[in-house]
């Protein structure tokens, strides 16, 4: 059944699976969720708090929060919270220890009109968290846009790939995670950079994006024809997953995966939807022979899950918009191909 509102789709976003469950019960002490008042940081910790049956085990949300009631419901279901600047050094020298920390603190959208504030974000605050648990076990949330566009005949990116940043936001992401692997190697800490490739949640996603378009009648862009997409319900799992799975970096290894689900046509998502909401979606451009996708063989082997199918994600996303599901208006801008987000 789709969610009707978004109490319905915050509690599917945040209900474990047994996998996540047995992950964190494989592992010992409280669970910290840095940069938690974002998109996904509010399900991800509900979703901690859900599949740790110990009580004694505390999930921490660290935010600004700047909107008080994503804090206050956090506490409602049992996660505490901690306003914090996670870009200053007090703030961050302040905030408990916890043996399992998941970063995901960045800035993405807006960062062609602060490139200040991009750096400051997604650098200089990623500093300070590796050097503060410098040997907790740590999952970074980074991105797909650390490789650039790659080929599609290629099949996507894998985690060994030569990083070729498309623009300040991506070279930024970039600084990140060589920041984390720095002083992990340093410290010796347990480290697992968490690529990942269009989350969808049904307030925001390339497929709400799509959807949007084909039910409106606007065109849709072919320009960039392929995409990867995950139902952010999976995406949280996985994160929670993958602590179990942070190791020791080292020169001649590498601590990234690869975090989405397969490769899928844009002219393909939009048909799809089109036939569930029995609109023609119109299209715009030529496709381009290269797009920013990944291989995700890599998570296949070490995470394996069942995905939630493209086509349940794409009536969910129809019936969503159809009855005036609030939206975030935060486009994923999947088509830009000039690096400015």
């Amino acid at each position: 059944m789709a969610p009707t509102d978004e109490r319905e789709l915050d509690a599917l976003l945040s209900a474990p699976d047994e996998r996540t469950i047995s992950a964190l019960s494989s592992l010992s002490g409280d669970v910290l969720v840095l940069g938690a008042g974002g998109k996904m940081g509010p399900t991800v910790a509900r979703m901690a708090r859900r599949a740790i049956m110990n009580r004694s085990r505390r999930v921490i949300a660290v935010s600004r929060f700047t909107d008080g009631t994503a804090a206050s419901t956090l506490n409602a279901h049992g996660v505490e919270t901690i306003r914090a600047d996670l870009a200053d050094p007090a703030s961050v020298t302040a905030l408990p220890d916890a043996p399992n920390v998941l970063w995901m603190a960045g800035q993405k959208f807006g960062s062609t009109g602060d490139p200040v504030g991009t750096w400051t974000q997604n650098v200089v605050a990623s500093t300070l968290a590796a050097q503060r648990y410098a040997g907790s076990r740590i999952v970074v949330f980074s991105t797909g846009n650390v490789y650039g566009r790659q080929a599609v005949a290629r099949g996507g990116a894998r985690e060994h790939d030569a990083l070729v940043p498309d623009g300040e936001y991506a070279a930024s992401c970039i600084g990140r995670e060589r920041v984390f692997e720095s002083i992990a190697r340093r410290t010796h800490t347990p480290l697992l950079l968490y690529r990942l490739f269009y989350a969808c949640d049904l307030r925001y996603g390339v497929v709400t994006d799509i959807a949007h378009k084909v039910l409106h009648g606007l065109p849709v862009s072919l320009d960039t024809a392929f995409v990867n997409v995950i139902w952010q319900g999976d995406a949280n799992r996985l994160a929670l997953r993958a602590l179990s799975q942070a190791a020791l970096p080292t020169v001649d290894s590498s601590v990234a995966l690869n975090v989405t689900g397969p490769v899928v046509a844009v002219r393909e998502i939009a048909e799809r939807v089109g036939a569930i909401a029995g609109v023609a979606p119109v299209f715009a451009g030529a496709p381009r022979d290269d797009a920013l996708i990944a291989n995700t063989d890599r998570l296949i082997e070490r995470l394996p899950y069942t995905a939630l199918p493209l086509d349940t994600l794409c009536e969910w996303a129809v019936h969503w918009i159809r009855h005036d599901g609030r939206l975030l208006n935060r486009p994923t801008k999947f088509e830009v191909r000039d690096g400015r987000y």
